[in-house]
């Protein structure tokens, strides 16, 4: 083989070894959620993506032994070419042989490491880095393909790996994780908008980590603090207590000084002006849950949502009462304030 050709097959051979460290991070750092929508719209590349993700240790098994593989070409191809191209701009020196042979041997050394390095490492790591779903889409398809062409070989290589791993009690996995903790995500928004690539003007995302922390505790009413109608309250209690405070819904006690439950006003709009002073029917005084203090705010809502009701009587594990969670201070922390529809804004003059 010509001197030439082993400058030919060391450019060949950098661009394998390229393809395969590019494949390699691609696989690992393309992001799941951006592949899928493709996937799902028929984009073959996009499901052979996913199947590539899907079995990520097969893959970096693949990239791996490719990378190895032109590794070591690399230098037996190129070392003799380059080092008898150089052996005569060298000799004109006028050094010795002996001397001629390290010193071409050293330069083409770090000719090729450079290259190697440089080209066959580093520039398609980072490439594939900074654009990982691109990369992804460009590169799984023939690194899929190599690794069904050499299956054989590379799942006897893995079934090793993992039998290693397993002796020191590791689990191997054949995908690339894609979900994360809620601690995880939450860094992620912090560090996202720390950068600027990420606004959180309503502070909706915020609130979102913060909700999931919360117990029925941190968001009740205390009872000293209730705005509710006593036993036997009427409708007209009712209109009056809106007039004065505005809220649509008002805890009712029964005669042993209990939470009963709720009413509604929309639920007494209907009651004819002859029974405005009668006492509430108990038909129209809604349920109200009873929940623990220590509840997590999210089950608190998926209760309350499940079966329909505003507010939740919060006790401690004594069961005494502690005060009313209501439904929109729920969603408040989810959303920000919440309005009672029937509640007049005050300004003052």
């Amino acid at each position: 083989m010509s001197d030439w050709w082993g400058i030919v097959w060391l450019v060949v051979l950098l661009i394998a070894n390229a393809f395969f460290v590019g494949a390699e991070f691609a696989v690992i750092s393309a992001r799941r959620s951006q592949i899928e929508p493709r996937a799902e719209a028929g984009s073959k590349r996009a499901k052979t993506a996913l199947y590539a993700m899907e079995h990520a240790t097969l893959m970096l098994a693949t990239s791996q032994l490719g990378i190895t593989v032109c590794s070591l070409l690399i230098l037996n191809v190129s070392e003799p070419a380059i080092h008898h191209l150089l052996e005569g701009p060298l000799v004109w020196t006028g050094l010795q042989a002996e001397a001629v042979t390290v010193v071409a041997f050293i330069i083409t050394l770090l000719l090729v490491s450079y290259l190697h390095v440089v080209f066959g490492e580093m520039v398609p790591k980072n490439a594939a880095f900074s654009m990982p779903d691109q990369a992804v889409l460009l590169l799984a398809p023939p690194l899929v393909a190599v690794s069904r062409l050499l299956r054989h070989v590379i799942a006897g290589l893995n079934a090793i790996a993992n039998g290693v791993l397993r002796l020191f009690r590791v689990e191997p996995k054949s995908e690339a994780n894609a979900t994360y903790t809620l601690e995880e995500v939450a860094s992620i928004v912090s560090h996202s908008t720390r950068e600027g690539v990420l606004e959180d003007r309503s502070g909706a995302l915020t609130a979102a980590f913060e909700f999931t922390t919360k117990r029925a505790l941190d968001l009740l009413v205390p009872t000293d603090r209730l705005v509710e109608l006593p036993p036997g309250a009427t409708p007209a209690d009712v209109e009056a207590a809106v007039t004065k405070h505005g809220f649509s819904r008002y805890p009712v006690r029964d005669a042993a000084g209990d939470l009963a439950g709720y009413v509604h006003i929309k639920d007494l709009l209907r009651v004819g002006e002859d029974r405005v002073n009668e006492p509430i029917r108990a038909k129209r005084i809604r349920e109200m849950l009873t929940v623990p203090a220590d509840a997590e705010v999210e089950d608190v809502l998926a209760r309350m949502q499940a079966r329909g009701v505003h507010l939740a009587r919060v006790v401690d594990r004594s069961g005494a009462e502690l005060g009313v969670a209501f439904l929109e201070d729920i969603i408040e922390e989810l959303v920000g304030e919440v309005h009672d529809a029937t509640r007049r804004q005050r300004y003052d003059g």
